[in-house]
């Protein structure tokens, strides 16, 4: 094959197994030999050339996984659309991404959305040639954009290539030892890194079965795990801690499962012993979208002895802790994580300068997070130098909700902060100066919110301050906010 890119896996899987399941959706198998087939034929009905952006509206379901390989066939650009996002926000990355062409998933329409539209994507499937397609993709190539808030209030689409994810692979499986009979369980959404790299990728390589799910249900999750004998599940720490608090988490079957994926914040040592008491241990690290997610990697044998811990590099990735002088942090001190490795984004899709503050000149990219390691080189994720909050796995970028509440008339000053929260883990508490002489109610303000920002950006409390905390220079300071308000009582709530 010329297709050097992960749209040629179904191909190249089916050619090897083409009976196995593929995926399974509301009770539907679908073949290596049917994915094959209806990849192909979506590719050929697509109209879009190489480099061409094809953006997909929609929760977890087949037509996003083929449209994600399709687009990898024709060597265009596969752009996934977070389906909690609000509508300003929508139409913001699909003007960004300057898409060509946009398909609606399941429930989804596309009013107000800029572009050409794929509502019935069926009749577009039916109208494609099941001709094998065979273009050059080249392992630098782009294969997807996926766009991440950003610190100066917008979203930017980070740029990660065939070879990215390629090499993000081989890192997981290096850790994880999947086997060609897995049976994942993918609850977690594909618009996020961690759910399509960490799990739906590395499974087709093997050959497993991806059972998709439109969003995540704990009675659902365990009827799954005990009627299709589920193997792999991925998580964030909530989803994992939601199982636990249900009456049936004590006679529940898991019995089947191998390997418990958790991103996104670090497990908590209580939580990780209620899953050892079951005879199951967590795999978890860190990473982000720009590194394709792996960067830091904590095996099984060490996820109590290192808890808290996001482990060491990965394989195939190099991680080193930058002081604020630019020296190296030795063991205990802190510094900023940078990372290095073939699965590191090359940049930020049109936006050069973005580009040049998170990547250094000899191929480093900047976290902006920080981290301590110990003796043995396990890093610790201390800090956030961007100030991100982290609620049920999903990232809030605290200038992104800044920025719109400044839009609001009676709004002077603001700031979003994150304070703990025992269900999501984290949660947003914005702190408001409303402007002299201006009346407006905490509620009225978190209304003035839905429809602009996709819910779970909107701060569960709100709580109006007098001044907010600067510096000499007029620089908002985060942390004095962060002891003076960094609890949720007393506040109005969401």
């Amino acid at each position: 094959m010329r297709n050097q890119g992960i749209g040629s896996w179904p191909a190249r899987r089916a050619r090897m197994t083409p009976e196995r399941v593929a995926l399974t959706y509301r009770g539907r198998d679908r073949t290596y030999r049917e994915l094959r087939e209806r990849t192909y034929r979506l590719a050929s009905a697509l109209d879009v050339g190489r480099g061409e952006r094809v953006a997909f509206l929609g929760v977890n379901q087949p037509a996003l996984v083929e449209t994600f390989f399709a687009a990898g066939l024709l060597g265009a650009v596969f752009v996934p659309l977070n389906a909690r996002l609000a509508r300003p926000e929508l139409r913001f990355i699909l003007e960004d991404a300057q898409a060509s062409v946009l398909i609606l998933g399941e429930e989804q329409d596309g009013d107000g959305l800029p572009g050409r539209h794929i509502t019935d994507y069926e009749a577009l499937l039916a109208s494609g040639s099941p001709e094998p397609i065979d273009e050059p993709v080249r392992q630098d190539d782009v294969c997807l954009i996926m766009y991440t808030s950003g610190t100066t209030g917008r979203p930017k689409g980070a740029m990660l290539t065939h070879a990215n994810l390629t090499w993000n692979t081989f890192n997981l499986l290096v850790d994880v030892p999947l086997a060609h009979d897995e049976v994942t369980l993918v609850s977690a959404p594909l618009f996020h890194i961690a759910a399509l790299a960490q799990t739906l990728v590395p499974t087709v390589l093997k050959g497993g079965r991806v059972i998709l799910e439109p969003s995540f249900d704990v009675d659902r999750t365990f009827d799954l795990i005990e009627a299709e004998r589920v193997t792999v599940m991925f998580g964030v720490p909530s989803m994992f801690g939601f199982l636990t608090r249900s009456p049936r988490w004590a006679e529940a079957d898991l019995s089947s499962l191998r390997h418990l994926l958790c991103g996104g914040a670090p497990v908590p040592e209580p939580l990780i012993r209620l899953y050892q008491d079951r005879g199951l241990t967590f795999l978890q690290g860190y990473g982000m979208t720009e590194t394709a997610p792996g960067a830091l990697f904590l095996g099984a044998e060490h996820s109590i002895a290192k808890a808290g811990s996001a482990g060491v590099p990965c394989f195939f990735s190099d991680v080193r802790l930058v002081a604020p002088d630019g020296s190296a942090a030795g063991p205990g001190e802190p510094g900023e994580v940078y990372v290095q490795g073939p699965n590191v984004t090359p940049g930020y899709w049109r936006r050069p300068e973005e580009t040049a503050k998170a990547l250094s000149a000899d191929g480093w990219f900047r976290s902006g997070d920080v981290g301590v390691a110990d003796e043995d080189g396990y890093v610790r994720i201390s800090d956030r130098l961007k100030d991100v909050i982290i609620s049920g796995g999903e990232n809030i970028y605290p200038a992104e909700v800044e920025s719109v509440l400044y839009e609001h008339a009676a709004v002077a000053e603001c700031a979003v902060i994150g304070v703990p929260d025992e269900k999501w883990g984290e949660v947003g508490k914005a702190l408001v100066v409303t402007r002299d002489g201006s009346t407006v109610e905490a509620g009225e303000l978190l209304t003035y919110l839905d429809g602009r920002l996709a819910r779970f950006k909107i701060p569960k409390y709100l709580q109006f301050v007098a001044e907010l905390p600067k510096n000499a220079a007029g620089k908002l300071l985060k942390a004095p906010l962060r002891e003076l308000y960094g609890s949720g009582l007393h506040d109005h709530r969401r």
